[in-house]
């Protein structure tokens, strides 16, 4: 089983990616391609559901698509020329098979596939609510809470139950979803997740990024706008805006570290706006120092973008190996101490005697950019300072992001100078949030309507999180009670 290295537990985790297509002989074969090129937003899972015109058919595996889906056997097991897959990291539910997406049901309606990208940031209480009338739910996935609201509609038609469902949920949603009617292609109204629409020979295809369209030589058509619903059947497709128009949201670490540099994302290049981000940091916090170095590979766009506004050389003094995974080794303490040493290694006689910027995406607890200041002190750097394309994590992600309880996020009690005695570098500085917005080519971020959903950073959420907003009363209530007591 093909698994992600499991040191590398200092980043915030990729939510999932979905792709979707109708209309194309093998569509099982080409979802595969297209999940492969979306591995990197989800690498615990994946699956492929296909149905054709009879009935569908489900393989779901834990670990990679590669070593899973690149069996013929398998594939060809997956007839029909409609499939919709799916790459999980989870951000809901524990990690098991029965939380593999597609997730499947049996509707009074027919057959229901949903591909699911985000998070339902009330699915316990709506969970709650749906047991007491007596669902039975086969997963902990907050998914599976579309699948009922759509089961127990009352409206007639299954587009009508499935928009009806939709107007209960709160949160983050890109959703593919399979019937024997067709397909339906949504975002939620804030549109925090991505997807877009591309056409290949006829067929039309939904993505979480264009790069996975790329891989299948696929054209892209344009972004699924948020609060859209595109439904398609057959050749025939229909767009559909069921929900009051909001100012859009859309997740602005898609373009920090989620999204693969070689994507387009709301017509921008994420490469470029990567660079770009990497000159605003070199213009707010300049350093004199010898070499521009990234922290591979997330660092790499902005580290070119900060060499080039500031003139400092850029060079390789972090070599990065590809193959640490976890059937490699079971780690121990100290084997976990050294962890960072089999993923990260010095280009030593690159680094002695220099003065170095590392440049990186982000921090998250700070435990990785620790080891790799302390990796470049021993192979001889002078001076360590580190720059970060993104500013400080302070809060918690609720949309579909895997970050840690904000007690765990190295900036939620630190402020930079105590964070830079942590990872006790030279000096350590973050982008600004207008200069994030700089770089996408906004003069400063709006405090009233900001353009992206930034709440990692600013604890702005865009939405209610219920339950979230429940699990503090919670805590609260008991903190009162052990007081009282």
């Amino acid at each position: 089983m093909l698994t992600t290295n499991p040191f590398d537990d200092d980043k915030l985790r990729e939510e999932c990616g979905i792709f979707g297509i109708s209309g194309s002989e093998g569509a099982a074969a080409l979802v595969a391609l297209g999940l492969h090129a979306l591995q990197h937003r989800g690498q615990e899972a994946a699956g492929i559901t296909s149905f054709d015109g009879c009935e569908f058919h489900t393989h779901r595996a834990m670990g990679h698509v590669a070593g899973n889906f690149d069996r013929d056997d398998i594939i060809q097991a997956l007839r029909g020329n409609v499939a919709c897959g799916h790459v999980r990291y989870s951000t809901t539910g524990e990690t098991a098979l029965r939380n593999v997406q597609p997730l499947y049901a049996d509707l009074a309606s027919g057959g229901f596939a949903i591909s699911h990208n985000g998070n339902i940031s009330n699915a316990m209480r709506l969970r709650r609510d749906l047991v007491q009338r007596g669902s039975i739910f086969q997963s902990t996935s907050d998914t599976e809470t579309i699948i009922h609201l759509v089961a127990t509609s009352n409206y007639r038609t299954f587009v009508d139950k499935f928009i009806d469902a939709l107007k209960r949920v709160e949160g983050a949603y890109s959703l593919i979803v399979m019937t024997p009617e067709g397909m339906i292609a949504c975002r939620d109204p804030l549109g925090i997740r991505p997807l877009v629409m591309g056409k290949l020979d006829g067929a039309v295809i939904f993505a979480s990024e264009t790069v996975a369209l790329d891989v299948v030589g696929a054209e892209f058509v344009r972004s699924i706008e948020p609060g859209e619903l595109v439904i398609v059947r057959g050749t025939e497709i229909s767009s559909h805006r069921p929900f009051a128009p909001v100012n859009p949201r859309p997740c602005i670490f898609e373009y920090v570290y989620f999204s693969r540099p070689d994507s387009i994302s709301e017509d921008r290049s994420v490469y470029t706006v990567r660079k770009a981000i990497g000159a605003q940091l070199a213009i707010e916090s300049p350093v004199d120092a010898d070499l521009i170095i990234p922290v591979p590979d997330s660092g790499t766009p902005a580290a070119i973008g900060y060499a080039q506004q500031s003139g400092i050389p850029f060079e390789l003094g972090i070599i990065r190996s590809h193959y640490v995974g976890r059937t490699f080794i079971q780690p121990g303490d100290k084997v976990r101490h050294l962890g960072v040493k089999l993923k990260h290694n010095a280009n030593r006689a690159l680094i002695k005697g220099k003065r170095i910027v590392l440049i990186d995406d982000s921090i998250v607890r700070g435990t990785t950019s620790l080891k790799i200041v302390q990796m470049m002190r021993e192979a001889g750097a002078a001076e360590v300072h580190m720059r970060i394309a993104s500013p400080p994590t302070r809060h918690s992600c609720f949309y579909g992001v895997d970050t840690p309880e904000r007690a765990k996020l190295l900036a939620s009690s630190k402020n930079v100078a105590e964070m830079n005695a942590y990872i006790q570098a030279d000096s350590l500085a973050f982008v600004s949030i207008d200069g994030l917005y700089k770089a996408l080519g906004e003069p400063q971020r709006a405090d009233i309507r900001p353009s992206h959903c930034d709440a990692c950073f600013t604890g702005d959420y865009p939405t209610t999180l219920t339950d979230q907003d429940e699990i503090a009363a919670v805590d609260q209530f008991a903190l009162l009670a052990e007081r009282v007591i």
